[in-house]
């Protein structure tokens, strides 16, 4: 089992300046921001990070200043997917991958590949490395789920893959695999919503969006893990309403909304994503303000 990703990862976002450049200034804070949260670990480029707008260079930029920042503090995962099994393949094989705990590699979107393609695509990049592989199934993103029997026969078959990142709605999903107990295999919730649940139901915490802003999120998760659940419940109940809101209008706006509400960094984002409302950006202020 890879200790490192127990608890509360966070999915971190890209700060944009008004120019819609990256914003490294910016970016430092929120990392600095991010481990003051408590979380315990980063991870970069993922859909959060808005990776799909970044160019090759703008990505390389951003994870040195992130590097540089977090100085070895927290362990690191790193966002390489896609719907070409060839091209995440040679990604991962041109990527320095030393300073990582393990690589986060979302099921092909738009594709919509069977069972067995998905099996096929991540049975080649777990035969392609020898770092920690986390499955990342998103179906509200790729149009395709990969069903627990698919997550369990993986699990059973390549060691390095060693977790799932569950954002299925069907919580039922999640069980199944939590069901086989599969030695040395971690189920992470991908949705706040869920990461208090799951990590009671027997996984291993969340990767998580409001994690990187506040730190009641991941404060939860560990009592969770250490099954005070009373507690746990009261801080659930607590953040609820802010955690719902920072969806209202997609993510990553809500929760960057919340890093400008806390002067962490701007809310920019890049087309075709647009920055959360006024009107959200108000109330998240209102309810972030009524915790402290």
């Amino acid at each position: 089992m890879n200790k490192d990703l127990i608890g509360t990862g966070v999915a971190l976002i890209t700060p944009f300046d008004q120019h819609n450049q990256v914003d490294h200034s910016g970016l430092a804070n929120l990392v600095n921001h991010a481990i003051d949260a408590g979380v315990e670990f980063l991870v970069l480029m993922g859909t959060t990070a808005e990776s799909a707008t970044l160019s090759k260079k703008e990505k390389e930029a951003a994870i040195q200043t992130i590097k540089a920042t977090n100085k070895g503090r927290l362990p690191m995962v790193i966002g390489i997917g896609g719907n070409n099994t060839a091209h995440v393949i040679e990604e991962i094989q041109n990527t320095d991958l030393s300073d990582y705990t393990a690589i986060l590699s979302a099921s092909p979107s738009y594709n919509k590949p069977t069972q067995e393609g998905i099996y096929q695509h991540f049975k080649a990049i777990a035969e392609s490395t020898d770092k920690d592989i986390i499955l990342y199934n998103v179906p509200g993103r790729t149009a395709s789920n990969v069903e627990a029997s698919t997550t369990i026969r993986l699990a059973k078959e390549f060691k390095n893959i060693v977790a799932i990142k569950e954002a299925s709605p069907n919580y039922m999903q999640s069980s199944l695999i939590l069901n086989e107990k599969l030695e040395g295999f971690m189920v992470l919730s991908g949705d706040d919503a869920f990461g208090l649940p799951m990590t009671l139901a027997g996984g291993k915490g969340v990767i998580s969006v409001i994690g990187q802003a506040i730190p009641q999120y991941s404060e939860m998760i560990r009592l969770a893990l250490d099954k005070k659940v009373d507690e746990a419940y009261a801080l659930y109940y607590d953040i609820l309403n802010l955690t719902e809101a920072i969806y209202d209008e997609g993510n990553p706006a809500g929760i960057k909304a919340l890093m400008q509400v806390q002067g962490v960094c701007s809310s920019e984002t890049r087309l075709p994503l647009v920055k959360a409302s006024e009107a959200l950006e108000q109330k998240i202020e209102k309810l972030f303000n009524k915790l402290k």
